[in-house]
């Protein structure tokens, strides 16, 4: 597997990977001209039709890593007839993904970039209106991005076929397994009629995903960036104990340091009672988590990603492949289980190349279990008791601590 950092030294311009100049301009647009390095290990081997196993964590850029060959090709394996609109969609390209808010974020960062070439993009995913979505995949769309459930639905109600798909993309492939969608993946795997390419994306390459490799791709081509140990090296790591009745007070004088905090906490209802306590504290918030309705749940994802709000409670499962960029610090407010709950959680921070934070709230009976996770990440941090009045806490990235990796 390649992991060699040099590979992509001297290839960081997307016009150097091959990139078509009507999607190097758009990409320049937004003012993005680098290559992050697992665009620039994949993105000349998607662009000649190899397939690709990416093993890459959320945030490293991979959605333009495969979106960007799954664009190109797509506009090629069209030619100049675009689709009619009108019975079943019958997508060239498919991307299927675990979660309805993965599959919104890559739509968004896709469509702009498919209308400068001419294509159509269309999410669909459960826990929206079916019949607003059968509406737009009957305008004719050349690129779906899915969740697995959603696309056999329409499948079934012959909405759309997959006979005609000649890129697939699987992203978050180990977060599909982990939520049980391996059947339905495979189900989709053996309706496609034409030859065609796989680009794989996943945290792990082992286990479920090492099988779907082994089984459905073609000689694919490997690249790894970034382990777990240089994900950790690449944060501020603050193991806070603290009491009960001061809790809440901690986290409030973090939020107020920040721009943009990520909380995690175990539960649904404890999600709900963090935001309404912060709120006391005078610090607007929104939950996101299964309970809520998809809208809601939008509407929090979207006030915070544009600054609206400074603070999002989530719980492990809402947030499973959410990207979001900027997030300034992640605060486990509940301790995770583990130390690959920890790395999870902690990987919405620090991402593509940045510092990040991230801070822990332990409560006496929680030192004994965060002790383990930091053992089994090989981290060397103290476990500082602190107040809410204490001033260290308008500053935990300037915190002078022992860290780092053992």
């Amino acid at each position: 597997m390649d992991s060699d950092d040099d590979r992509y030294e001297t290839a960081r311009t997307f016009d150097s990977l091959g990139v078509n100049v009507d999607l190097v301009k758009a990409l320049a647009d937004q003012g993005i001209i680098s290559a992050f390095p697992i665009q620039a290990l994949t993105v000349a081997d998607g662009l000649l039709g190899r397939d690709v196993c990416g093993k890459a964590k959320t945030g490293s850029g991979k959605t333009l890593a495969f979106g960007l060959p799954l664009l190109q090709r797509t506009v090629a394996a069209r030619g100049d007839a675009p689709l009619a609109p009108g019975g079943p969609a019958r997508p060239h390209a498919l991307v299927l993904l675990p979660t309805r808010e993965l599959a919104l974020q890559v739509h968004d960062v896709l469509e702009t970039l498919a209308s400068a070439v001419g294509l159509r993009v269309a999410a669909v995913y459960g826990g929206a209106d079916i019949e607003r979505q059968v509406a737009l995949l009957r305008k004719g769309v050349e690129v779906i991005i899915a969740t697995p459930g959603r696309l056999i639905d329409l499948g079934d109600r012959g909405e759309l076929t997959v006979a005609d798909v000649e890129v697939l993309v699987l992203d978050e492939a180990d977060r599909m397994a982990d939520m049980g969608f391996m059947p339905q993946v495979e189900w989709v795997l053996r309706r496609l009629e034409r030859p065609h390419q796989t680009l794989l994306f996943s945290a792990t390459l082992d286990g479920a995903v090492d099988r779907l490799v082994t089984r459905y791709m073609n000689d694919p081509v490997y690249h790894e960036v970034a382990s777990s140990t240089q994900t950790v090296a690449a944060m501020h790591h603050r193991f806070l104990q603290v009491h009960q009745m001061d809790k809440v007070k901690v986290a409030a004088a973090i939020c107020r340091a920040y721009d943009k905090t990520l909380c995690f906490v175990r539960t649904k209802r404890g999600a709900d009672r963090l935001v309404e306590q912060l709120e006391r504290e005078g610090i607007r918030s929104a939950a996101i988590h299964g309970d809520l309705r998809q809208a809601n749940r939008e509407r929090a994802l979207k006030d915070f990603t544009t600054g609206k709000l400074r603070v999002l409670v989530a719980t492990d499962v809402a947030a499973r492949g959410l990207h979001i960029d900027a997030v300034d610090i992640v605060l486990h407010y509940d301790p995770p289980e583990d130390h690959k709950a920890y790395l999870h959680r902690s990987g919405r921070t620090a991402r593509a190349g940045g510092k990040g934070v991230v801070a822990t709230l332990i409560l006496w009976d929680q030192v004994l279990d965060v002790e383990r996770i930091q053992k089994r990440l090989g981290l060397v941090a103290p476990m500082d008791e602190i107040f809410s009045n204490d001033p260290r806490l308008a500053d935990l990235s300037g915190w002078q601590a022992d860290e780092g990796a053992a």
